[in-house]
């Protein structure tokens, strides 16, 4: 069982864990994903690790409530126990060589972005970044991304904090201001993504996109996360999760990934009623 040592509310539906998993903390590597259960009767889900710490042995991720199993999740406290907490898996993010980077993050996707960010910074690269959120309500790890980027833009959808407009936008600015990024690294929504990638194509700027398909076992053998990349099938849990954001075919990632949406939203409202009726 994993222990779960410090729970913060970060925003109203994301939440910090810090989980005990020594034997993963001693492993992890920022690009990484876990794969954990709630409980006996749970779903497995993968969540891409935020930190680590070996000395204290511990994992820590950033989860968003939505769906039934974060929904269930969320109900956890300090010193509660998760029934699996599995990693690290998939490719740790290659940094080395790198001069001057810009990374991208988008919503909860800031979390996987800051330790890959940090990773740069660590390794001596110019770190730009561009991080956008709906409102002021979701901004998350402002501070964090300052310590670690030598230039940071915040952008929302509205307009309430930080400049109004996507990031690509911003991203396209930064470009053509003369700015010449060994690469781009994004990470958030699909479509978020997508337009990243179709945004530094014509500049023929390097782009690396962080893939979260449907996941089953986390090993390549079930075939659920499988993704057409360059006209190649690959395995997000085995080949990835990153990979050239210029060759994903996000149209179909984004097809395979709403197939289930009506059934995770039924499921969740399922499990939220469960809830209140513990409640009464």
């Amino acid at each position: 069982m994993y222990k779960i040592v410090r729970k913060e509310a970060l925003r109203p539906t994301v939440t910090l864990y810090e989980i005990e998993a020594p034997l993963i903390a001693k492993k992890a590597q920022p690009g990484q994903f876990i794969i954990l259960r709630v409980d006996e009767q749970g779903e497995r889900i993968p969540i891409t690790i935020n930190a680590y710490d070996p000395e204290k042995g511990t994992v820590t991720i950033i989860v968003q409530t939505v769906g039934a199993t974060t929904e269930k999740l969320s109900h956890l406290n300090e010193g509660d126990c998760l029934q699996d907490f599995v990693g690290p898996l998939g490719k740790a993010t290659e940094t080395e060589g790198k001069k001057k980077v810009c990374v991208v993050g988008g919503g909860v996707g800031c979390a996987i972005a800051y330790p890959v960010l940090k990773k740069f910074h660590d390794d001596g690269a110019e770190v730009h970044a561009v991080v956008g959120f709906r409102t002021e309500d979701l901004v998350i790890l402002e501070d964090e991304f300052k310590k670690s980027s030598d230039k940071l833009i915040v952008c929302t959808d509205d307009g309430s904090y930080g400049r109004k407009g996507l990031v690509t936008e911003a991203l396209k600015e930064l470009i053509e201001e003369g700015n010449q990024y060994d690469e781009v690294f994004a990470i958030g929504p699909m479509v978020m993504m997508k337009f990243v990638s179709k945004t530094t194509e014509p500049y023929g700027v390097p782009t690396t996109v962080s893939m979260s398909p449907i996941m089953i076992d986390g090993t390549g053998m079930c075939g659920g996360c499988r993704l057409s990349v360059g006209g190649e099938t690959k395995f997000a849990c085995v080949d990835g999760p990153e990979f050239d954001g210029h060759k994903v075919d996000f149209d179909e990632a984004m097809a395979r990934g709403a197939m289930y949406r009506d059934f995770e939203l039924h499921a969740r409202e399922e499990t939220c009623n469960l809830f209140k009726q513990e409640v009464k």
